[in-house]
């Protein structure tokens, strides 16, 4: 337990919610802080964070689940894929929590119990493996997720094209967290006055990413752990931070970031993708926010080889409020489907899905 219960100790808890306080003390108004990370989502839910917050300071989640914030239009061409699948002799690869996530008419699941060959893996190398020991079969892999993830599917589709295996491909839905950033407080119905940002991502990013944000929207950014003492430090800096007036990136989280971030993993990234404007569930599409493929390996591309950009795509279920609820404009009681037509069990919307979603964080653990 050692590196682990410090940082759930009593006694600092105590110490920490007194800095909060006091801090929160000094605001002249009411605060809107939002987490990113669906992760810290869920260990504040866990914790009872939000039960200890001064009823000035408020914390909402944001845009921090790569599955929850993946576009019905592309989900539709993943399903489209799928549909494929019997006829093309394909197998499709993907993260677990996206066989759930409803399209505009069906699901990943729900193909799959028809008899799509869509296999669950941890990690892309399955799906280059698979490929690699039935040469006859074309083996796609969904590619989703923030810089966290996106590398190691970067590395899988360079060692594709040096181990010459041509049936894999990806299909680029990948996002890059901080033009998401920018967007939100670009956003005339998001009031925010600071960020906790993700730990995670930002060991791949660095501490420096964030400060152009920081410094143009005059916005506290402060990485966090995901332990509740982490968490409870994030927003005292946080409120320290705004209460001082000082709009500035502050790592709480030096013992996994840095400053610079991991560089070999994002210049391998950026070797094999390059940023393009793409489509974000809730916030429609952002500039220079996704990946799409290099020319040197656009091979690899399962949209073009497949002929995706030609699927007819819909929208989000009617009544559905996941995109709000991305943005913080709303909480996800305040969805009319919440705990109704839309559970766990049921998933109407993405938020509902996945395990870091804001909605299934609500409905698990929320009172």
């Amino acid at each position: 337990m050692k590196y682990l219960s410090e940082f759930r100790d009593p006694e600092a808890a105590k110490a920490l919610h007194q800095q909060i306080k006091k801090a929160a003390a000094k605001l002249p108004g009411p605060v809107k802080i939002m987490e990113i990370c669906g992760s810290h989502t869920v260990s504040i839910f866990r914790a009872g964070i939000k039960s200890l917050l001064p009823s000035n300071v408020t914390l909402v989640s944001g845009p921090g689940c790569p599955v929850c914030v993946t576009a019905t239009e592309d989900m539709d061409r993943m399903i489209a894929l799928s549909g494929m699948a019997v006829e093309k002799n394909i197998t499709i690869a993907t993260f677990g929590d996206m066989v759930r996530v409803p399209g505009s008419f069906t699901s990943l699941e729900k193909e799959r119990a028809a008899g799509a060959d869509v296999r669950i893996t941890a990690t892309p190398l399955d799906a280059l493996r698979w490929a690699g020991e039935n040469p006859d079969r074309e083996v796609v892999f969904l590619g989703v997720g923030f810089e966290t993830t996106s590398p190691t599917i970067a590395a899988t589709v360079e060692r594709a094209q040096r181990d010459n295996i041509s049936n894999f491909t990806v299909y680029p839905a990948f996002k890059l967290l901080p033009p998401a950033l920018a967007a939100l407080l670009d956003s005339e119905d998001v009031a925010l006055d600071a960020f906790i940002c993700p730990g995670h991502v930002s060991v791949m990013l660095g501490a420096d990413t964030y400060r152009p944000v920081a410094a143009k929207y005059g916005k506290p950014c402060v990485i966090a752990g995901f332990e509740p003492l982490d968490i409870m430090l994030g927003i005292s800096v946080a409120l320290g931070l705004l209460a001082n007036k000082q709009h500035e990136v502050y790592n709480t989280y030096k013992r996994a970031v840095t400053d610079e971030g991991n560089r070999a993993a994002m210049d391998l990234l950026m070797k094999i993708f390059k940023p393009v404007d793409t489509p974000w569930r809730g916030l429609g599409y952002i500039p220079d926010s996704g990946l799409d493929f290099r020319e040197e390996y656009s091979e690899f591309n399962a949209i073009t080889r497949y002929g995706l950009t030609e699927v007819e795509t819909g929208s989000d279920p009617p009544g559905c409020a996941c995109g709000e609820v991305l943005r913080g404009v709303i909480d996800p009681p305040q969805c009319h489907l919440f705990g109704n037509e839309c559970s766990p069990q049921s998933p109407m919307g993405s938020c509902m899905v996945s395990s870091e979603g804001s909605c299934a964080a609500w409905y698990r653990y929320s009172e």
